[in-house]
């Protein structure tokens, strides 16, 4: 598929048929997650992949910030940002930062990385023919993938990606699916000066 229209048909897909995921699918899709940048190439990423039973086990508490129609999906990933692999990269001499203070960052690019890595893996999800919608997550499902998980305190979820076979209608490419018209570029683009 041409980047552009990877690009064009990448949308929110909220309903997946029961039909899996690949593993070479999913294995390309976390391959691209690491392609994002990363300030200093400090890789403050993690993954957590979640199918089958880890799935439905997952879904028990995450039920509360989605549809029904999105817990039908086979595969979830979590990105997760990393700052203390930040810290301590910008904290090496050839940054020149003698400490690990979070006041040199005028904003979080750990989470920017992040999500950059996310968008990769629901471009990437659109090439395999795939779908896939990116939600949020509350401060208890957050504490609840760190305890029933395993994964570490230092990580931090910035949201969750559904992915599997979209099982619903297209939709125009300038729509959301409330029907909402995309914003024309005059109105968010400025050339020069606001």
């Amino acid at each position: 598929m041409e980047f552009q229209d990877v690009v064009r048909r990448r949308r929110m897909v909220r309903r997946f048929s029961s039909e899996p995921v690949s593993p070479e699918s999913l294995s390309r899709i976390l391959r691209n997650a690491r392609r994002g940048p990363s300030a200093g190439f400090s890789q403050g990423q993690a993954f957590l992949v979640l199918q089958g039973d880890d799935l439905a086990e997952f879904w028990e508490f995450g039920a509360d910030w989605t549809s029904d129609s999105v817990r039908t999906a086979p595969a979830v990933i979590v990105p997760f940002s990393v700052k203390d692999q930040y810290l301590e990269r910008y904290a090496r001499e050839d940054k020149g930062w003698t400490d690990r203070a979070e006041s040199h960052w005028p904003v979080p690019y750990w989470h920017i990385d992040t999500g950059m890595a996310a968008l990769l893996i629901l471009q990437t999800a659109v090439d395999e023919g795939l779908g896939a919608v990116f939600f949020g997550i509350g401060p208890e499902g957050a504490e609840r993938l760190h305890t029933d998980f395993g994964v570490p305190a230092t990580h931090e979820p910035i949201g969750v990606i559904a992915i599997g076979h979209p099982d619903e209608p297209e939709l125009s490419e300038d729509a959301s699916p409330r029907r909402i018209p995309r914003r024309d570029l005059d109105e968010i683009v400025h050339f020069g000066r606001w």
